[in-house]
């Protein structure tokens, strides 16, 4: 894992339209994300992965490999998720396709996407399409560097969403909070 940081600068110079986030992920934000999730049994997708530090953090609290997904687009981030977790299923494929490969229960679905600067309709694809996958069980969770919940306040409406947020982790660059959104009544 040495080399995270290598291939994320790379990819930040190669892609900047597709890694979007200024450094990865730090130990203490990963940590946070997988802390919401839910102990027992049941899928866990990860949207935007992209080096892993956040997948290392799910299978260090237990999430054992053949349980985790991960939904990519950067071809280099893909070849180093495979390479670095086996046994983890890696897709490289759009965050609204998760659909097509989980199958059973998912009881959470964790995101590094930049949904705040997504338009609308791909961020009701995308919640939307994990809640569908989850049921009314399932927990959302998504960071954000910014002072307002992540997901869109009229779809936070339509899909019957509250949420509860962490304390700003100052560890990471740039700081950041980790919402998890749960279907009101769970």
């Amino acid at each position: 894992m040495a080399n995270q940081l290598a291939i994320f600068l790379g990819e930040l110079i190669r892609r900047p339209t597709q890694v979007v986030a200024l450094a990865p992920s730090s130990v203490a934000l990963s940590e946070e994300m997988a802390a919401q999730v839910p102990q027992g049994d049941g899928a866990v997708v990860e949207l935007g992965p992209g080096t892993g530090k956040i997948t290392t953090a799910l299978l260090n609290t237990g999430v054992p490999a053949k349980d985790l997904h991960l939904f990519e687009l950067n071809p280099v981030f893909v070849s180093h998720l495979q390479a670095e977790f086996p046994g983890v299923a890696v897709h490289e494929d759009r965050a609204e396709n998760a659909s097509t490969y989980v199958n059973g229960p998912v009881k959470a679905v964790v995101s590094g996407l930049p949904l705040l600067s997504m338009p609308y309709e791909v961020q009701q694809a995308i919640v939307g399409g994990a809640f569908d996958l989850m049921g009314s069980d399932g927990r959302y969770i998504q960071f954000t560097y910014g002072p307002k919940p992540p997901v869109n306040e009229r779809l936070r409406g339509e899909l019957g969403l509250t949420w509860s947020k962490s304390r700003k982790i100052w560890g990471n660059l740039p700081p950041a909070r980790v919402y998890t959104f749960t279907r009101q009544g769970n």
